[in-house]
């Protein structure tokens, strides 16, 4: 865990002090020691209830519980004392149930703003078993779950096959954006299954492709074809090496 600057701490107090609030914890990159320099600084809320964020107001402005889905909830994106401070509010009941869900090897996927292939609602067991308690009192995830594991990756991979369907569909009519679009989701999908087969976590889709051993396909979208026979024999291409590559790593020609 990196030490925290005395602005972040200061934060932490205010967060602490809101009416609602159970804990406040360093997540993300900080939390797992792999930051860089540049690297926000993610304060995680659990609360119960009503939270009244007031204080929180008071730092700049606040994205109310709700206001981003039942997953990620809702916070504030601060900048204090020139350091990057990303809050994330989080209900602790929500996040109780879709924990257990995780460990029953259940779970669904939200469309979000910022992901391409959504987020899947074990992503709050995720943020608990890399935080690092601050203020108050949090649970943090056991290990990765074994029912999790078990039943995730088919899931991802038949959203990956959909996906692909799909962009072999719109290749067929020509339309590169879509093909490409169903193509790029399709790869985010079939990463989620390898790291939940590994048993890893997976916070957001920041370097998933690179961390999935994926990147071997990024050379592929440098030249999407114009006409639809070309644009077919891509998107066929790309399934093949995705595909093949659950079992060994392609490369996409």
């Amino acid at each position: 865990m990196s030490e925290l600057p005395v602005a972040v701490d200061r934060v932490a107090d205010v967060l602490a002090s809101m009416r609602g609030t159970v804990a406040v914890v360093l997540g993300g990159s900080r939390a797992q020691g792999a930051s860089a320099a540049q690297s926000d600084w993610d304060l995680g809320v659990y609360y119960r209830g009503d939270l009244d964020t007031t204080a929180l107001g008071r730092l700049g402005k606040v994205h109310p519980p709700g206001s981003w889905g039942r997953v990620m909830n809702g916070g504030a994106w601060l900048d204090v004392d020139g350091l990057k401070v990303d809050v994330l509010l989080r209900d602790l009941d929500m996040v109780e149930h879709w924990s257990a869900r995780a460990g029953e090897g259940e779970f669904e996927i939200d469309a979000l703003l910022g992901y391409v292939a959504g987020v899947p609602t074990y992503s709050l067991a995720a943020e608990r078993a890399v935080a690092v308690v601050l203020r108050g009192d949090a649970r943090t995830e056991e290990a990765f779950p074994a029912k999790l594991a078990e039943a995730a990756p088919a899931r991802w991979r038949f959203c990956a096959d959909f996906s692909l369907a799909y962009a072999r569909m719109h290749a067929v009519r020509g339309d590169r954006i879509a093909t490409s679009a169903q193509a790029a989701k399709a790869i985010m999908e079939e990463a989620h299954a390898r790291m939940c087969e590994a048993r890893r976590w997976v916070l957001n889709e920041k370097r998933l492709v690179e961390t999935a051993e994926l990147t071997h396909l990024q050379e592929g979208f440098g030249a999407i074809p114009d006409d639809p026979h070309s644009l077919v024999f891509w998107a066929e291409q790309l399934r093949d090496a995705l595909v093949g590559g659950r079992a060994a790593p392609s490369v996409l020609l």
